[in-house]
C-alpha cells in the first residue's frame, strides 16, 4: 500500500449546495475523479444545486442548461465552452458518475424549501430521497466531506 492510499479517505461525500452551474460542474468532477480510484462517493444534491437534476424541460433541454455559473455566465454557453476545451461537460460527467456507481442523494428538505416535486427528478440519474439523517448515516468516519 502507497503512502497515498493510507492517506486517501475511504469515502468522499459532498454536500452539493450551491446552484451555480460551475460548482455543481465541479462536484460532479470531483465524484468522478474519486470514484474512478475506487473510492465510493456519495453527492448530497439540496437547495438550489437540486434544480440541476430536475426532469428535462419541455423543449427537452436539461434542466441544468438554465443555470447561471457564479459569474453570471449562462450554464450552456460555458459547458459548450469546455467542449472545445477538451474539458468533461456536464452530461458526460453525470452519464460517467451514473455508470460508476456514485450514489446521488436528493434532500427531502430543500425539495420542499423550493418547492419541488419529488417526482419530478431526472429518470435517467438513480436518486436515493432523504435528508440530513441520512446523508450523515450513510458518510464514513475515516472518509472526507466537502460542502460545494
Amino acid at each position: 500500500m502507497s503512502a497515498a492510499e493510507r492517506n486517501s479517505p475511504d469515502k468522499l461525500s459532498i454536500v452539493v449546495f450551491s446552484g451555480d452551474f460551475d460548482r455543481i460542474h465541479y462536484a460532479l468532477v470531483m465524484a468522478a475523479a474519486a470514484i474512478a480510484s475506487n473510492t465510493p462517493v456519495t453527492l448530497f444534491f439540496t437547495m438550489w444545486a437540486g434544480r440541476a437534476l430536475e426532469k428535462p424541460l419541455p423543449d427537452s433541454q436539461p434542466a441544468w442548461t438554465r443555470l447561471k455559473c457564479s459569474d453570471g455566465r449562462a450554464a450552456k454557453w460555458v459547458d459548450d465552452s469546455f467542449k472545445a476545451k477538451g474539458v468533461g461537460r456536464f452530461e458526460e460527467l453525470l452519464e460517467a458518475c451514473v455508470a460508476l456507481g456514485v450514489t446521488f442523494m436528493v434532500c427531502e428538505m430543500g425539495l420542499k424549501a423550493l418547492g419541488m416535486d419529488p417526482d419530478g427528478l431526472r429518470p435517467d440519474v438513480p436518486v436515493t430521497k432523504g435528508g440530513v439523517v441520512t446523508f450523515l448515516a450513510d458518510a464514513s468516519k475515516t472518509g472526507a466531506m466537502l460542502f460545494i
